[in-house]
């Protein structure tokens, strides 16, 4: 029988239709969706990885299937529906303006009873976060899911990753996996998106008093991260790099983190970050959701 995965993203994949001329009349459709980019990130360190989540049995599924199968996710946690496919239509690219198609759709449909039977068991880490938490019923399955993994003791990390659909709907929601996450992820713009306020450091004070012994992945862009544990931070700057495309940045720091976390017990909280802030940078080496290899990694690393 083949091998439980130690790490499991949780949450959507989806397909994004970008538009490619002034017209509107061309455009590009790529996978996508930020628990499901962790997935392929971890994987690519060489993990056994699953993306828990459901898609659609059509074209757009498939596309999301191949490219599942071609990250080495295990695909016995993906689930499959004849329900509509999850859209995110980007009609402006700079600055980026989009919106979601998915009534009823198939990511919706996700349900964790269906997982292979004794996965818990063996699973170290699960990775929460993006629209999924958004959208319902499915939002309320998986903070159901991270209750119930939290109390056997596995790890979680959560990283909201700000949409538009995350209004003041969400606020209970933010809270509530903020409590139970070990690790989360937050940009200066999710801080800003989610508080609905300017005073970005405010907001991050008011987010870690939630949860004051989480360990926090705070990421600035082209400024860099810091990571915050209890009373102590450390700041690391970005590499400098000649930046291709950062889609999917966020998603590789966060993955990086987790797998310093989970690989390198005895690492210094410096060293984690080191490791999570050159992912992050590796990332946008490449065009698109490009996730960067170990030696990726090490090439923009001092460690």
């Amino acid at each position: 029988m083949t091998a439980f995965p130690s790490f499991v993203a949780a949450g959507e994949a989806l397909t994004d239709m970008i538009v490619q001329d002034a017209a509107q009349q061309q455009w590009l459709s790529q996978t996508g969706g930020s628990t499901w980019n962790v997935a392929r990130a971890m994987a690519k360190l060489d993990v056994l990885t699953a993306f828990a989540g459901a898609i659609s049995s059509d074209v757009f599924g498939d596309a999301l299937w191949q490219a599942s199968e071609a990250a080495r996710l295990d695909l016995r946690f993906l689930q499959r529906y004849k329900n509509s496919p999850l859209l995110a239509i980007v009609h402006r690219t700079d600055p980026p303006a989009y919106f979601f198609v998915g009534d009823d759709s198939a990511d919706l449909q996700f349900d964790a009873a269906l997982l292979p039977e004794g996965w818990r068991a063996h699973c170290k880490w699960v990775h929460f976060g993006g629209i999924s938490l958004a959208r319902q019923p499915l939002a309320g399955k998986l903070v159901a899911l991270a209750e119930q993994l939290k109390r056997d003791g596995v790890r979680i990390s959560y990283d909201p990753n700000y949409r538009l659909l995350m209004d003041a709907s969400y606020d209970a929601t933010l809270r509530r996996m903020t409590e139970l996450a070990d690790v989360v992820k937050v940009s200066e713009e999710d801080l800003e998106g989610l508080f609905r306020t300017k005073d970005i450091e405010g907001a991050f004070a008011t987010l870690r008093s939630w949860n004051p012994a989480a360990t926090y992945l705070y990421t600035k862009g082209g400024n860099g991260a810091s990571l915050h544990v209890g009373h102590d931070s450390w700041s690391l700057p970005a590499p400098k790099i000649n930046v291709v495309d950062t889609v999917g940045a966020g998603d590789a720091s966060i993955a990086a983190l987790a797998w310093s976390m989970m690989h390198r017990a005895n690492a210094t909280p410096l060293q984690h970050l080191q490791f999570s802030v050159a992912a992050g940078a590796a990332a946008c080496l490449g065009q698109g959701a490009s996730p960067p290899s170990l030696a990726d990694i090490e090439n923009l690393t001092n460690l």
